[in-house]
């Protein structure tokens, strides 16, 4: 993709930006043009995405937060808002899949279900919860929320933590849309597929070819596929655009 300064002058945080979907949709923002604040927990991998960042002459700032907790969601919003007068679009995106741990109902530790919930749901509301202040301070702005396939569809029967914790993200979304309107504040979500990252390193060979067989597009995703969409819900391109989930997940959902 060719940058276009669609973010040109936009004030942007993006939880989980030190690897995978959040570090791809920071460098893309970065190039089109937006300043751009980097949440995580990884510390050295922040400091990998604002480094490629800053070769391409793009504005990071590096915001080591665990987006659990709300004192620290609010001080790493409270520095992006300081540092640029203010902010014009939130992407909750930093996420968890406890491969291995999560399981169906009856088998499902309670430590894993309250963890993934505590970062796939509650991090998305904090992060939302304080950057939506951020944008009503400077008269509205762009959410985007990272979803999943799994939120709404049974297509992960030994995952339940993970697909309650991402319908929650959809229910919070619409929910959210509603809300802020008509306070100039669109909300959307993106709906990955099965998507490289260092997420789904788990996959192995042959579960990556049952799933090209089951879609119509046969091919995983790509972090810059998904950041691509989202780059388009933050962008004034998507000024019409509230209260939608975004899939891009080579048709799984389709069929």
């Amino acid at each position: 993709m060719t940058p276009s300064d669609r973010l040109k002058g936009k004030r942007a945080v993006i939880t989980g930006a030190a690897s995978g979907i959040g570090r791809a949709a920071a460098e893309m923002f970065a190039r089109e043009g937006a300043a751009v604040g980097l949440i995580d927990i990884d510390e050295a991998g922040l400091e990998e995405t604002a480094a490629a960042i800053a070769r391409e002459g793009g504005d990071a700032l590096q915001l080591v937060a665990d987006v659990t907790s709300e004192d620290q969601v609010r001080e790493a919003v409270g520095e992006a808002e300081d540092a640029w007068g203010g902010l014009d679009i939130v992407v909750a995106n930093a996420g968890i899949e406890l491969v291995g741990q999560d399981d169906r109902a009856d088998r499902l530790d309670l430590s894993v279900w309250q963890r993934t919930i505590d970062v796939n749901l509650t991090g998305v509301f904090l992060t939302c919860k304080h950057g939506i202040g951020a944008l009503l301070d400077s008269g509205g702005g762009a959410v985007v929320c990272t979803a999943s396939p799994a939120g709404l569809y049974g297509i992960a029967p030994d995952q339940s933590a993970y697909s309650a914790s991402k319908a929650g993200v959809y229910g919070l979304t619409r929910s959210m849309a509603a809300a802020y309107g008509r306070e100039n504040i669109r909300v959307n979500a993106v709906m990955p597929g099965y998507t490289k990252t260092p997420l789904t390193d788990w996959v192995t060979a042959e579960h990556e070819e049952k799933f090209k067989e089951m879609v119509p597009l046969p091919r995983p995703g790509t972090p810059e596929d998904i950041a691509a969409v989202m780059l388009f819900l933050a962008s004034d391109d998507a000024a019409n655009v509230t209260g939608a989930v975004w899939a891009s997940d080579a048709g799984w959902t389709a069929v």
